[in-house]
């Protein structure tokens, strides 16, 4: 599946709005009794989209359980239970929602069922299930501790981030995106990775392996680490904590990615779904996602960029956002995360 977003369209449409939009209480929906058991990413969309989504669908008169597992991970397990899904709602980035089409496990939408459907900007109105953000990308770092990143090569070639960058594998989309992009700087495309491969392998001894996203935030906090991969969400909930950390854009561009909401073929009550989908991309719920710690970006235009955001994004920051070619990736992830996982074990 290739992801057509016009960066700059998305950008003009999302901040089109000049005042911020009241609040929309969803209507309660009678002797309604269904339940909705949505895939959302651990951590701070966890405790956000249980806190601010789960009252909101409550509301329209339906259940909702918040289950928490990484997108490769929910796709693990749909395929470990044909007929029996584990869940009735994902949330996945455009690599994810290709395997998951091809495998015939989502569903494409009725958009009439979803009455914020048409205060999306147009970009964001997939077929597949709305994007309900844009994630961007870039290098959190300690400002105590070192200097602002100029880039990715500056993390290999500055000495004063030697044993201070966490690193992970090709097991997440954050990692992916950045392996990617400095591969290019160094000469590489999607069917090379080799020039990332040699790179990791010459400066090993000065990286740190984390196991996980979750791992790289913890060592942070410890001060074991001052450098890693991050999504500007990462750096505003590390500072909700009190932590010293701001966000760098590469000088190359921010690798960026919409995440979508998807309905799963064989759900227990698809309009559980669409009222779990149509509060996540209401006014309401982005208005809120917008402030720390989660910081999202809009993709309801009557939702315009929060103070919040905009300390990490400009619209020009995200016009020339890079948006990576999944379909590339995802031919040869499982060879890159082999490679990957033999590298730092040696």
């Amino acid at each position: 599946m290739t992801f057509n977003l016009s960066r700059r369209a998305f950008t003009l449409t999302a901040l089109s709005a000049l005042a911020a939009p009241a609040l929309i209480s969803p209507t309660k929906a009678l002797a309604q009794s269904g339940r909705v058991v949505a895939a959302t990413f651990p951590g701070t969309w966890e405790d956000a989209y249980r806190t601010i989504l789960t009252p909101m669908v409550k509301e329209a008169g339906y259940d909702l359980t918040i289950a928490p597992a990484l997108a490769q991970d929910q796709i693990a397990k749909l395929m470990a239970s044909p007929g029996q899904p584990p869940y009735d709602a994902l949330l996945v980035s455009p690599g994810q929602s290709a395997i998951l089409i091809e495998a015939g496990l989502i569903e494409k939408i009725d958009p009439t069922k979803l009455k914020n459907w048409d205060k999306l900007a147009p970009m964001a109105q997939n077929e597949w299930g709305p994007y309900v953000t844009v994630e961007v990308n870039g290098i959190a770092y300690n400002p105590e501790v070192v200097e602002k990143p100029s880039g990715y090569k500056a993390l290999f070639e500055d000495p004063q981030y030697a044993g201070q960058v966490a690193q992970i594998g090709f097991g997440s989309n954050t990692a992916t995106m950045a392996w990617t992009e400095i591969n290019k700087l160094y000469g590489g495309t999607y069917d090379n990775m080799q020039p990332v491969f040699d790179l990791i392998k010459d400066h090993l001894k000065d990286l740190i392996i984390a196991t996980s996203g979750s791992n790289q935030m913890t060592m942070y906090q410890q001060g074991e680490v001052a450098v890693f991969m991050a999504s500007t969400g990462n750096v505003a909930k590390l500072k909700e904590l009190g932590m010293p950390a701001e966000f760098a854009h590469p000088e190359s561009g921010s690798p960026a990615v919409p995440v979508s909401i998807h309905l799963v073929k064989g759900a227990s009550d698809p309009d559980a779904v669409y009222a779990y989908m149509d509060a996540a991309i209401s006014a309401a719920a982005q208005t809120q996602l917008g402030e720390a710690p989660t910081a999202m970006i809009p993709t309801n235009t009557e939702v315009p960029f929060s103070s919040v955001v905009a300390e990490y994004v400009t619209p020009e920051q995200l016009a020339a956002a890079v948006y990576p070619d999944w379909a590339a990736i995802n031919k040869h992830r499982a060879e890159w995360t082999e490679t990957f996982d033999r590298i730092v074990s040696q």
